[in-house]
């Protein structure tokens, strides 16, 4: 796999929509607060688009500014702007050759997954499961997922993953093991099975995380999951965070106990509540890297 080149001060960062459409003052509110942090700003066109209300223009239109950014010799770094939904719409239109080529960082989360796995599957190219601009930078950088996010970006041979003070990683099933980390958001994830673009698990680390999804919704994605392999095939399963994810008919019967109901007896590790999401605080895994999961000790560490 590919491990892009750092980012410096001074560097050129493009901004792109690869989903839904932000107002025209939040993608002004973008660019300056990563110029105020010392990057020179390339504005992708969707950034300013908005098409019937959730797309930043057409499938096509977001497909061009994407290969337009990594073919472009001055950004070294593409971040999305936010998710939202139809990433779909974009990942047949997205010229490979050029990706290949032209290696950078790329980082999104939630609608972006799509995007993160076919580069990682496709380009063998790293990209970052971390923090987008507008959903969690102008508002409030906190310095956790601040320091996580520079941290995932300019890792040098190894990085550990953290929580937030306080928070601990917790078990489901014992155990050490070791792959490629692939993932995202676990809607996205079960949409794409039965596609070209559907999540290859074998040998690998899966992580997988959510955001306003009942427990009886998850549940139907868990066993997605199973029913095609991708538990079985995996060599663990690291699990993010699920944000307002209630069951409302029996609330004592949340999130955590579903987990664990679901993956008891499991003959491979598995670990959750890593604040890693649709969180605040939030952390940034680099996938597509070398991950070693270690139940004993507790410890996710990737490896370039």
């Amino acid at each position: 796999m590919i491990f892009p080149e750092k980012l410096k001060k001074g560097d050129t960062v493009a901004i792109v929509a690869s989903s839904s459409p932000v107002a025209p003052e939040e993608a002004d509110l973008s660019k300056k607060f990563l110029e105020d942090k010392g990057y020179k700003v390339k504005m992708a066109s969707c950034t300013y688009k908005s098409l019937h209300g959730y797309k930043a223009g057409t499938g096509a239109e977001r497909a061009k500014d994407i290969n337009e950014m990594f073919a472009d010799k001055e950004v070294k770094a593409i971040f999305c702007i936010r998710g939202g939904d139809t990433s779909s719409h974009v990942i047949d239109k997205i010229d490979l050759d050029i990706v290949k080529k032209n290696p950078k960082i790329f980082v999104g989360y939630s609608d972006v997954t799509n995007l993160n796995i076919y580069f990682n599957q496709k380009a063998d190219m790293v990209t970052f499961h971390g923090p987008m601009v507008k959903s969690n930078m102008i508002g409030d950088f906190d310095d956790f997922s601040r320091e996580s996010f520079e941290s995932a970006l300019n890792m040098d041979d190894e990085l550990y993953l953290k929580n937030p003070e306080g928070q601990d990683f917790k078990v489901i099933c014992d155990g050490k093991a070791e792959g490629t980390v692939v993932g995202g958001n676990l809607a996205l994830i079960t949409s794409m099975i039965g596609t070209p673009y559907e999540i290859d698990t074998k040998g690998k680390v899966l992580f997988f995380e959510d955001i306003y999804e009942n427990v009886t919704r998850v549940d139907r994605m868990l066993y997605q999951l199973k029913f095609s392999n991708k538990i079985n095939d995996a060599a663990a399963i690291i699990i993010g965070d699920f944000s307002d994810c209630e069951n409302p008919r029996d609330p004592s019967y949340g999130i955590n106990e579903l987990l664990k109901d679901f993956f008891e007896g499991l003959d491979k590790p598995v670990m959750y509540n890593i604040k890693c999401g649709h969180c605040f605080p939030t952390s940034t895994i680099p996938l597509g890297t070398e991950c070693e999961v270690d139940t004993f000790n507790k410890t996710i560490k990737f490896k370039r």
